[in-house]
């Protein structure tokens, strides 16, 4: 063999070793960045391996998610996870264009072709923390389907406020015109 087969052949084994798939075996979301343990095969086990994930978005993988590892000029020490995946529990069926957040426990926030923004939070809580103020601008209306209405503080409608018998409107119209007689009985019903 000479010395530029050689060289070949290193450079052809350098290539072959700048990537990998694994699977997640720990993770410590406690630093700057993310740090997993990745298995890579039976032999070949990563502590300490960043994750590089976008900006404005962060997930921790449950073990045994799916990972592409990256490493810097074949050296299987220099590895960083740039990609993860968790089969089990990727929501299927999307749209081309659509997107959704989702979690281990099926709560999601799903950008539809067709139907908007649909938030499924599978029976836990919704806050919305430290707002000054929260503006919903809707074109139609706001429908709110629940059998509990809880204001803590004053409710101040510009506009009319009415219920399945009448407004308040004619409420006031009611009250202002009811005439009051000789008795303690008005002439007029509410």
């Amino acid at each position: 063999m000479n010395d530029a087969q050689g060289i070949m052949e290193r450079l052809w084994r350098r290539v072959q070793l700048m990537s990998s798939w694994g699977r997640v075996t720990f993770s410590d979301d406690s630093k700057s960045a993310q740090i997993l343990q990745i298995k890579l095969n039976n032999s070949e086990t990563r502590d300490d391996t960043p994750r590089i994930a976008e900006f404005g978005l962060t997930s921790v993988p449950p073990n045994g998610s799916d990972v592409l590892v990256v490493f810097l000029g074949g050296d299987r020490s220099k590895g960083v996870v740039i990609a993860t995946g968790h089969q089990a529990s990727r929501p299927l069926g999307l749209a081309a264009g659509e997107t959704m957040m989702y979690d281990l426990q099926g709560k999601s926030v799903y950008l539809t072709a067709a139907h908007g923004i649909v938030i499924e939070a599978r029976g836990a809580p919704v806050t919305v923390n430290n707002a000054t103020t929260v503006t919903i601008n809707a074109a139609n209306s706001v429908v709110m389907n629940t059998p509990l209405l809880h204001v803590t503080g004053d409710i101040h409608a510009d506009g009319n406020v009415s219920d399945n018998v009448r407004s308040m409107a004619g409420d006031r119209t009611i009250y202002n015109g009811h005439i009051h007689g000789s008795g303690p009985v008005p002439t007029q019903q509410q």
